[in-house]
């Protein structure tokens, strides 16, 4: 039996009226019809060699990761920002589109589409119709390595981490697999995490706090207070009895994350911590008033009493 060819109308509403020339031809289109589409201030546009988009408006992010995809396919995956923006992680706004494509693979870069060749291909990978995509923590550890400023790292990290896209033990497997030194930047962040970090602004405050010769705290650990949990701050000076939050509404997520942080900061003052608050605008601006504030507090701080610290 033979199998019936798809439809203009369905290949247009799959690949977000998007189409290749084979597909074109496929679907009933004649070479001669095809360049009367394509022609200047016809109804079609080009967007990469044998890639159409089957109007003459500005092509969308979704038409433009088809459009990338079906020049690179087959065995082609859509990675680094643009898959991140799919994957709705945080990063950096995607100025080409990256597609892995295997190295046999004699397709070049061309337009906006940078080919990426490797004999990793990834074994999982998500779709949007026909279009793959890398999964999540392939699509970090690619965008990571491209990246040159170590606060943009943590961001790509922290939010695939706290949207549960993946774990660090995916990132870490990613990591050893790539056997290369190009991801001495994931590395760094990932050890970062390793050491208690979980955001991005944390991350930064670690920084400074390391910079500026500060008493080294405990990170994220747990804080137990006549034998209950009583909370996790950020960092935690024992012998000082002073605990640091960094507040941020874009790493905390939710207003509800938000509640649970002031309800914090009530439990810890009330067992006899003392809180200093501090925003990443604070570390990114004020670096010094925020080494002052610390110092301040660990210089005239003292143990608080029936605090036991696990880290």
């Amino acid at each position: 039996m033979t199998t019936p060819r798809p439809s203009a109308a369905f290949l247009k509403a799959m690949q977000h009226g998007v189409l290749s020339r084979e597909q074109a031809l496929a679907i009933g289109l004649s070479e001669s019809g095809l360049r009367h589409r394509i022609r200047p201030g016809g109804p079609w546009r080009k967007l990469l060699p044998g890639v159409y988009l089957t109007s003459n408006g500005t092509a969308t992010v979704q038409q433009m990761d088809t459009a990338a995809w079906l020049y690179a396919c087959p065995d082609a995956f859509i990675t680094g920002p643009a898959a991140l923006r799919f994957h709705e992680i945080r990063g950096p706004k995607a100025t080409c589109i990256d597609v892995l494509a295997p190295t046999n693979r004699k397709v070049v870069s061309r337009g906006f589409v940078v080919i990426q060749r490797t004999r990793r291909l990834p074994q999982t990978w998500m779709q949007d119709g026909d279009v793959v995509y890398a999964p999540p923590h392939r699509a970090v550890a690619d965008t990571v390595r491209g990246l040159t400023r170590l606060a943009d790292a943590r961001t790509v990290v922290a939010s695939a981490v706290q949207l549960r896209r993946c774990t660090i033990d995916d990132l870490a497997r990613e990591l050893r697999d790539r056997c290369h030194g190009r991801d001495a930047m994931l590395r760094l962040v990932l050890a970062e995490v390793a050491d208690g970090i979980r955001s991005a602004p944390e991350g930064e405050a670690r920084e400074l706090i390391t910079k500026a010769g500060l008493p080294k705290p405990v990170y994220n650990p747990t804080l137990l207070w006549r034998g209950k949990f009583l909370a996790r701050p950020d960092a935690w000076w024992p012998e000082a009895g002073v605990a640091l939050e960094v507040d941020s509404m874009a790493f905390h997520l939710l207003p509800s994350d938000w509640r649970q942080t002031m309800h914090r900061h009530s439990r810890m003052t009330a067992a006899g911590i003392r809180v200093l608050h501090i925003s990443p605008y604070q570390l990114r601006t004020q670096p010094e008033v925020v080494v002052q504030l610390i110092r301040d507090a660990l210089t005239t701080g003292r143990p608080a009493a029936g605090i036991v610290t696990r880290a």
